[in-house]
């Protein structure tokens, strides 16, 4: 504490003296030129007009102290610094000899001083202390700032220096640490093997692949597994961003990823793991900066690193990313990067063994059934499934309670999927109203879509981002999707708008992002997947939704503008044909839909037991209510927007 505190008044110190300093240098300038705001010609005339009384020059250092006859005798007298003393002797010598004889009674008293030799130097003397303690400080900062070189937070001089990131912080990961992926950890045992018992393969005149590339979503675990094989093997792990390589100076990425391998075979059997390989890998030749592009001459020594390892080196790189389609080929390449692993969402088992692995330390209630909860969060990441235990966590702290409830579960499954509930916003009867029969809407229809995802809840309680209320499903697992489930979910979809029209007789904008995916769902269908009987099993889109500057920056579509107006005709013709659906599913069931929007306004909330009760016309088995406390106490986060908000 006392060092940091030291280390912080000399930079206050070094921060305060350099601006004092020039403040005095200036106002030591601004003085010189006051005295030199007097003009010689000035002087000079008051002597030859006979208005000096009195004068003192110094001859050596050419100061000039005089008074005029209309001073009063308690004047200072003036003082001007002769630019050349012998020039201004010859200039009012004459002046005074004249004054003189015109003046017999009252001569002038003039004093020639010869004053000290050294004097010009003692008037140079300021201005050469400023200078010297400038460059003092200055040489003074530079030397701070290369002692510097190694901190983390100061590294100006390093730039062509990477620094990895430590790797004792991972060497406690290991396989056991990683669920839902049996099959990946499978593949990099093999790596594991390698460093610890290199001699089983090279007999065999086996290679070890160079490099393994991580693919998958985010949040699947693909960061995790690399800390786990450096884990298992003890070996030294050398972690590194993507981003991390490319600066603003021109070199420094190429310069990193020497230094990053230099370490690397220093260190060997190692691992280096550069995450977000595509800030640095992506396609050559897609940059406005054309080949002189920084990022390309990282990508490019990058690419010479990998290939000139030895064949058994003892390094080995692994990489991870969520946009294999933006890598370069040359990087994939067997090779460099022998072996791609994708990283997919868990399935139910995956997601069990997930939930055990984060709830180790977390006290769990005997209604806690992490199978059922598996179950229930289809979708989830291993990122979401800790945020989800997390958020559980929290909430049972928030009631006082000494273990996880499953209710706790359930309110945190809502809130990372939902957003948090905005029960004090208020709104008009009106708007309720609409909310309600929007909700109804989407739900009454799923209900009549045969094999269609189960209604998990619906509220009108605004949550998340903009959203009104909303109506939950829970999905169901599926490995794809086909056509037939696509057109049940336009039908879902467009359950609110049709709903509005039907019973209110109007339509709002809370359709909008209804509206918005059943399009893209459309779009997809015709672009992508063929399944348009009118334009044929044909593929109009490369599913490269964004544009990838450069490689995409002059593209045009590849197909007439009869064939685009077709695509646009059979996107509307599936959007009318599944609105029709909809519109006569809810004009056969208005009982229905009314039945549950009033349910909706009274309870502004219902669970899928009850409206499956509603529906079926069995008697409501009430829900039972929520904790106080917990209800009371859920803090008002923004979360993601819901997928089936109004």
């Amino acid at each position: 504490m006392r060092k940091n505190l030291s280390q912080n008044w000399k930079a206050a110190i070094f921060y305060i003296l350099i601006p004092v300093l020039l403040i005095c240098a200036v106002l030591f300038m601004s003085n010189q030129n006051k005295r030199a705001d007097v003009k010689y010609s000035e002087v000079v005339s008051q002597f030859t007009t006979n208005q000096v009384s009195e004068f003192e020059l110094d001859l050596s250092s050419g100061l000039l102290r005089y008074k005029l006859f209309s001073d009063k005798k308690t004047d200072a007298p003036k003082t001007y610094t002769v630019p050349s003393v012998g020039y201004f002797i010859d200039d009012i010598s004459d002046s005074v000899k004249e004054y003189n004889a015109a003046n017999p009674d009252n001569q002038i008293v003039y004093n020639y001083k010869k004053g000290a030799g050294s004097s010009w130097l003692v008037s140079l003397l300021p201005t050469l202390l400023f200078g010297v303690l400038i460059v003092a400080m200055s040489i003074w900062a530079i030397r701070r700032m290369g002692n510097t070189i190694g901190n983390e937070n100061n590294r100006a001089l390093g730039f062509g220096k990477i620094k990895t990131k430590n790797s004792a912080d991972d060497s406690d990961k290991t396989f056991e640490d990683v669920a839902g992926c049996e099959e990946e950890k499978d593949e990099l045992e093999e790596l594991v093997n390698f460093l610890k018992q290199p001699e089983r393969y090279t007999q065999l005149g086996a290679r070890i692949p160079k490099g393994v590339l991580l693919v998958g979503p985010p949040g699947t675990g693909k960061t995790l597994l690399a800390k786990a094989v450096a884990g298992e093997a003890g070996a030294p792990f050398l972690s590194i961003s993507g981003s991390d390589f490319v600066e603003m100076y021109v070199g420094v990425g190429a310069s990193r990823v020497r230094d990053l391998f230099e370490q690397a075979k220093k260190k060997a059997p190692a691992i280096v793991f550069i995450d977000e390989i595509d800030a640095v890998g992506r396609h050559r030749g897609t940059g406005m900066g054309g080949g002189n592009d920084e990022r390309e001459q990282t990508l490019n020594q990058l690419l010479v690193e990998m290939d000139g390892f030895g064949t058994n080196s003892g390094v080995i790189v692994i990489a991870a990313t969520n946009r294999p389609d933006v890598l370069d080929p040359a990087l994939l390449r067997p090779g460099r990067f022998d072996r791609q692993i994708t990283v997919n969402r868990p399935d139910t088992k995956g997601r069990e063994d997930i939930l055990k692995v984060h709830s180790r330390n977390k006290p769990l209630g005997p209604d806690v059934d992490l199978k059922e909860v598996a179950k229930d969060t289809i979708g989830f990441t291993g990122a979401d499934l800790e945020n989800l235990m997390n958020e559980a966590a929290i909430l049972a702290v928030r009631n006082g309670k000494k273990a996880i409830s499953a209710q706790n579960i359930a309110d945190a499954s809502s809130r990372v999927e939902m957003g948090t509930e905005k029960k004090s916003h208020k709104y008009s009867e009106k708007a309720k109203r609409l909310t309600a029969y929007h909700e109804a809407g989407h739900a009454v229809t799923s209900f009549y879509i045969e094999d269609y995802h189960p209604v998990k809840e619906v509220s009108i309680i605004p949550r998340g981002l903009g959203a009104g209320g909303y109506t939950w499903y829970t999905p169901q697992e599926e490995n794809f999707e086909s056509k037939l489930s696509m057109e049940k979910s336009l039908i879902s979809l467009f359950g609110g708008r049709v709903a509005e029209a039907l019973v209110l007789g109007d339509i709002s904008t809370g359709a909008s992002n209804d509206l918005q995916r059943a399009t893209e769902i459309c779009r997809d269908m015709v672009t992508k997947y063929g399944m348009s009987e009118s334009v044929g099993p044909v593929v109009y889109d490369d599913g490269n939704g964004e544009v990838f500057l450069g490689r995409d920056y002059g593209k045009v579509n590849n197909y007439s503008d009869e064939t685009s107006a077709k695509i646009d005709a059979e996107i509307e013709r599936l959007m009318r044909e599944a609105y029709g659906k909809t519109e006569a599913i809810l004009q056969a069931h208005l009982d229905k839909l009314e039945l549950v929007a009033q349910t909706l306004l009274d309870k502004e909330k219902i669970n899928g037991e009850t409206f499956m009760a509603l529906m079926n016309g069995t008697a409501v088995q009430e829900a039972p209510a929520d904790e106080p406390a917990e209800a009371e106490t859920v803090a008002e986060e923004v979360a993601e927007t819901p997928e089936t908000e109004q």
